[in-house]
C-alpha cells in the first residue's frame, strides 16, 4: 500500500528524475530485456535505437511521480498506456517483470547512498499502484472487446483477403476472420494490434484503420519505412491468402461529439486514421476541411478516394500541399510545408473548430503552433503519436 511516507519520498526524487531520468530509463530496458527476453516482442527495437522509447518513458515517470498526490491531474495519459497495451495485448503477469526492472535499474543507476532501501521501499509501492490501476484499466478494455457482437480477446487469425498498392511508399491489407465470423465495429480513428514472425522472431505493431467499419473485414495501409523490419516485411512477404494474428481494435484518437466544423490535417501516412474518421464526419452532416501534405505526388495515397467524397459531398474541402513538385506526379494546392498561410486559408473563417492532426513529430509540432497562433482552442485540438509520445511544444 502508498503510504504517505511512500508519497513524499517518492515526490523527492522528481529532481533526480528530471536529471537523470533518460539514463535511468536506458538502463531499465537493457535490464529488462536482459532479465525477462520474453517481453521483447512487445517493444519496437528501432525506438529502442533512436531513444525515442527511453524518453517516453523518462516522461511518463516524471509525471506520474509530480502527480503522485492527485493521480487525476495526469489527465489522458493513463489512457493512452492503457490503450497501447491493450493493442501489444500487455497481461497482469508483465507488471511484476518489469517492477523488479525498474526497481533494480533504480539501484543500479542512482547507487545505494541516493537509491537507499526505504526509497526502493516507496518505489516498489508506487509502481504498484500504478500497475493495479493500468491491469484494472485494461481488464475492462479486454472484457467489453470479448463481449462486443464478433468480438474476441487475445489473438484471432485473419487471411489477408486483399494487398493494394496505393502510393509509392504506402499498401493496404484487407483482412478477413479465418474462422469466417464478424468482427466488431470499431470508432474510427481506432488502430489494431498484428502479430507475426520475421526471421524467427516474434514482433507486435500497432497499425490505424484506415477504412470505416463493416462488420466483416480490416484493412490497415502501411508506409514501407527504411530499415522498418515488420514494414518491410508486410510489403515484401505478407500476400493474399497468408494468415496473421490480430488484437481486437483499441485507441482514443477518435472524433468528439458536437456541431462545430471539423479539420482534418494529416501528414504523409498519419493519413490511414482519418480516412476512417472523414467518413464518419461525413455523416454527421458537419463542415470539413481534409488538409493532406505530402513529400510529392507519388507518396500520396488515396487521392482519388478523398478527391471523388468532395465531389459528392459539397460540406466537405479538401486541400493538399506538396513539398515538392515532380514531373509526372499529381500537382498540388500549394507547394513548401504546411504553416500558418495554407492553414490560415484552408480553415473555415471561424477558428471555432475541432481539429485532429497526425504526421511526423516535426509535422506535428508545426501544426499545433500553427493553430494556437491561427487562435483555434488548445481544448479542440487533438493528435496522437505513431510511435512513443514526445513533446510538440
Amino acid at each position: 500500500m502508498l503510504s504517505a511516507e511512500h508519497r513524499a519520498i517518492v515526490t523527492a526524487t522528481v529532481p533526480i528524475l528530471e536529471q537523470g531520468g533518460e539514463a535511468l530509463t536506458r538502463h531499465f530496458y537493457q535490464t529488462l530485456f536482459t532479465d525477462f527476453p520474453e517481453v521483447k516482442s512487445f517493444f519496437n527495437q528501432a525506438h529502442q535505437h533512436s531513444g525515442d522509447q527511453q524518453r517516453a518513458l523518462a516522461s511518463g515517470i516524471l509525471m506520474y511521480a509530480r502527480h503522485i498526490e492527485r493521480l487525476e491531474a495526469l489527465g489522458p495519459l493513463v489512457n493512452t498506456i492503457v490503450t497501447k497495451h491493450v493493442a501489444l495485448q500487455i497481461q497482469p503477469e508483465h507488471y511484476p517483470m518489469v517492477g523488479a526492472s525498474l526497481l533494480k535499474a533504480i539501484r543500479e543507476v542512482l547507487g545505494p547512498e541516493v537509491a537507499t532501501d526505504a526509497v526502493l521501499e516507496a518505489w516498489g509501492a508506487a509502481y504498484g499502484q500504478l500497475a493495479e490501476i493500468l491491469i484494472g484499466a485494461e481488464g475492462k478494455t479486454y472484457a467489453a472487446a470479448a463481449a462486443a457482437p464478433g468480438g474476441w480477446m487475445g489473438a484471432r487469425q485473419f487471411v489477408v483477403a486483399a494487398k493494394r498498392v496505393e502510393s509509392d511508399e504506402i499498401t493496404s491489407f484487407i483482412f478477413r476472420p479465418a474462422d469466417g465470423k464478424p468482427v466488431p465495429d470499431f470508432t474510427p480513428g481506432q488502430y489494431i494490434g498484428i502479430r507475426v514472425v520475421v526471421n524467427g522472431e516474434e514482433q507486435r505493431r500497432q497499425y490505424s484503420l484506415s477504412a470505416a467499419p463493416n462488420g466483416q473485414t480490416y484493412r490497415i495501409s502501411v508506409k514501407r519505412e527504411e530499415g522498418g523490419k515488420v514494414s518491410g516485411f508486410l510489403h515484401a512477404n505478407l500476400n493474399e491468402g497468408d494468415t496473421v494474428d490480430l488484437f481486437p481494435p483499441t485507441g482514443a484518437f477518435t472524433l468528439a461529439e458536437g456541431s462545430r466544423p471539423i479539420a482534418l490535417i494529416s501528414g504523409g501516412v498519419g493519413i490511414t486514421p482519418t480516412l476512417a474518421m472523414l467518413d464518419q464526419a461525413l455523416e454527421t452532416g458537419r463542415e470539413i476541411r481534409f488538409i493532406h501534405a505530402a513529400r510529392h505526388g507519388g507518396v500520396h495515397a488515396f487521392r482519388e478516394h478523398v478527391d471523388g467524397l468532395a465531389k459528392r459531398h459539397p460540406q466537405l474541402k479538401r486541400h493538399y500541399i506538396y513539398a515538392e513538385d515532380r514531373e509526372g506526379h499529381p500537382q498540388a494546392d500549394a507547394v513548401g510545408l504546411l504553416g500558418n498561410k495554407q492553414l490560415g486559408e484552408w480553415l473555415p473563417p471561424s477558428r471555432d473548430v475541432d481539429a485532429y492532426f497526425l504526421g511526423p513529430v516535426p509535422f506535428m509540432q508545426a501544426v499545433k503552433r500553427s493553430l494556437r497562433e491561427l487562435g483555434v482552442p488548445e481544448a479542440q485540438t487533438y493528435y496522437e503519436f505513431f510511435g512513443p509520445a514526445k513533446a510538440l511544444d
